[in-house]
């Protein structure tokens, strides 16, 4: 692990913080890796009984991947990048302990994915979330798939299609949010969650929690190998980089 991640445990639940506050809590590959390590090390120990995720500060859950670290990415290395990106969320799946998400701030891209696989998610009531990787010339696969888990066709296109970020209550009329809470209620609700789910008979949760893993896993090899595939395609035309670029540039006049 590494020190984008911090973990801290009380009363038998661990909180990990993706600990990038200045770049929003970004994706880049320490932080993939910290997550990584740090969910199977909570996942054996023994006096952890829940997880939290969270995003240092009061802006971002995470807000995506590392800018610097996609203009940078050539097509040979996407399906490196891709997959050490997508490894932190088949891990969150794979934990046999409660993971819950605790959404302080904006969730976007690889972030809202986070969420999406997550047991579940509490929302601060100022929390933005959504798929904006479209509007960086990068398509939206990974993340259409994971959305399909939890709702329908026709908004899927939508936020898809439109990257743009549903405010709080939006999502949680749609189900994304399980729960909608004042920004200083989202890590004890998220903590007394984690507590009520580690009560649970064991093998109950176990199993409960491996059929959803199974059904999420089905069509994850296919919606990898599509993304793969369109990010390399998107990467050699060099759309992606041409509009963060432009991006960087205009935060860098502010």
């Amino acid at each position: 692990m590494n020190d984008t991640v911090t973990i801290d445990i009380d009363e038998r639940i661990a909180v990990l913080t993706l600990n990038r506050e200045k770049n929003l809590n970004a994706v880049s590959g320490d932080l993939a890796r910290g997550v990584i390590d740090g969910l199977a090390k909570l996942d054996r120990d023994e006096d952890v009984d829940g997880i939290v995720i969270t995003g240092a500060g009061e802006r971002a859950f995470c807000a995506g991947v590392d800018l610097i670290e996609a203009r940078d990415a050539q097509p040979a290395d996407i399906e490196r990048w891709f997959g050490n990106v997508c490894n932190m969320y088949v891990q969150i799946l794979a934990t046999g302990k409660p993971v819950i998400a605790a959404i302080n701030g904006v969730a976007a891209g690889a972030g809202f994915q986070v969420a999406l696989v997550s047991d579940m998610r509490v929302v601060s009531t100022t929390a933005k979330l959504g798929q904006p990787e479209i509007n960086a010339g990068i398509p939206s696969v990974m993340g259409s798939y994971w959305m399909s888990l939890h709702i329908g066709w026709s908004k899927n296109q939508e936020l898809s299609f439109t990257g743009r970020l549903m405010d709080a209550s939006e999502a949680h009329q749609l189900g994304i949010a399980n729960h909608l809470v004042e920004p200083a209620e989202v890590l004890p609700k998220a903590r007394e969650i984690a507590k009520d789910f580690a009560t649970k008979p064991k093998v109950a949760w176990a199993r409960t929690k491996a059929r959803f893993r199974e059904v999420a896993m089905r069509g994850y090899d296919d919606a990898f190998r599509a993304g793969v595939l369109g990010q390399q395609e998107a990467f050699a035309n060099g759309e992606p980089q041409a509009v963060i670029e432009k991006f960087l540039a205009s935060r860098a006049k502010k």
